[in-house]
């Protein structure tokens, strides 16, 4: 049985960094789907008329908006936010690799894990590439979580062999071993993904990445994740590391791991060099607004991005980024730009792109989920402001679905979330009759 939810419904199913009519809206609107698939999308009547059929879910005074996709968070690290007053490399060494290295026993491991998934459905975040744990038994644990969430979870076993605490370092045949543990087990079953996980190259010897290379070509679909040029200390770190390469993207790409299925994280600190190699490759990144501001890192250089055909999404970056929300993330975004002389202008439109369509285009899934259209996959996030909320009350006198749409990424939190579906499923909150 088909099922139409009725709310304002606003999605992009199209580039608004590419093109002005990229942005549709239905103040009075629904979304028809049946089992995973989304059927149609348009004004309510019409639905209605169209398929008479359907269960009708009267979700009125609610937004209902394609799910969140975040393309760089870290599971072992929300205990962490909020460990304020520290650059970069000196968080990793005081709060996060000891935070990372207690999760050693499985009974802590399954419940950072259910801790942290609970946590991005009710964030409305529906797909996520997923930082993981050094440790494989944390690993495993969490695969093992994910794949009862009904998330869409990529993620991979950390590797580094070198300026990490000992507990948390790998060898070349153990990290080979292991990872090639993990990718049979998990990898390509149900809504679970491996991307080969190197921490970054301050933490990785030259044959480790060489390893990481030899995985990443292991089996069909891998996808490979790291972090780049996102602290001026940690580029000289690197720069002394390998003196040979011509830059830290160098570090990575002298290896193979510089492909379409490549997420870098940050870019802050990047030269044109790099983003035009990038670009001609086909890399992506993740931009974490809030992380870089809350470690003093840098502002995102958007529009050089854009110039070289980077694509990029938005990443929470838990633990340095200040919660789950990719409401948050992308009113950072908007905050960071405008604060850039060669900022880029966004608007609300652009803000729902980025928090959904352009996440699946990082990890591959724009054919199959980011907006309404019909026969895509049938994830979204189901807004409902709190009564009696400063949100509600912008949004009672907003006068237009896009002026509502800004007031949802400025206001909305966690709070405002009232449901996620993935696939037509719904997997927040739970217990309730879908």
């Amino acid at each position: 049985m088909s099922k139409l939810i009725r709310a304002t419904v606003m999605h992009t199913p199209a580039n608004p960094f590419e093109s002005d009519q990229a942005f549709e809206s239905f103040a009075d609107g629904a979304v028809v789907f049946k089992a995973n698939r989304i059927l149609s999308c348009g004004p309510y009547a019409e639905m209605r008329e169209k398929h008479p059929e359907a269960d009708i879910i009267d979700e009125r005074g609610a937004y209902l908006l394609p799910g969140f996709v975040d393309t760089h968070v870290h599971f072992p690290q929300l205990t962490i936010i909020g460990a304020m007053g520290l650059p970069l490399l000196e968080w990793l060494r005081q709060r996060t690799l000891p935070a990372e290295a207690a999760l050693s026993r499985v009974p802590e491991a399954e419940g950072a894990a259910d801790l942290f998934l609970e946590r991005l459905a009710a964030n409305g975040t529906t797909t996520a590439l997923v930082f993981g744990s050094h440790i494989l038994t944390a690993q495993d644990a969490f695969f093992r979580k994910a794949a009862n969430s009904g998330l869409r979870i990529t993620s991979g076993l950390v590797l580094g062999d070198q300026n990490l605490l000992p507990e948390l370092e790998t060898t070349v045949g153990r990290a080979r071993e292991e990872t090639q543990e993990l990718i049979a087990r998990y990898h390509g079953h149900g809504n679970l993904r491996y991307a080969v996980t190197p921490r970054f190259s301050v933490s990785c010897s030259g044959p480790l990445l060489e390893v990481c290379g030899e995985l990443l070509e292991s089996a069909p679909g891998l996808y490979f994740q790291t972090h780049i040029n996102e602290n001026k200390e940690e580029i000289n770190f690197v720069r002394g590391l390998f003196p040979s390469s011509r830059d830290y993207f160098d570090t990575y790409e002298r290896y193979g791991l510089a492909g379409k299925r490549s997420v870098f994280a940050h870019n802050l600190h990047v030269s044109d060099s790099e983003l035009s190699r990038m670009g001609t490759c086909g890399c992506s990144v993740a931009h974490c607004p809030s992380s870089n501001s809350f470690l003093g890192s840098g502002t995102f250089p958007m529009a050089r991005h854009i110039k070289h055909g980077v694509a990029f999404g938005l990443g929470c970056d838990v633990g340095a980024g200040s919660g789950f929300s990719l409401f948050n993330e992308s009113l950072r975004a908007y905050e960071t730009q405008m604060l850039r002389e060669d900022g880029y202008r966004l608007s609300p439109r652009h803000l729902l792109y980025l928090s959904g369509a352009a996440g699946a285009r990082v990890m591959g899934l724009e054919k199959q989920i980011g907006d309404f259209t019909p026969e895509k996959e049938a994830d979204f996030v189901l807004i409902r402001p709190p009564a009696n909320s400063t949100l509600r009350a912008v949004l009672e006198r907003a006068a237009s679905c896009e002026a509502a749409l800004g007031a949802l990424f400025t206001l909305a939190r966690e709070e405002s979330v009232a449901a996620t579906y993935v696939a037509g499923r719904r997997i927040h909150p739970k217990g309730l009759p879908a």
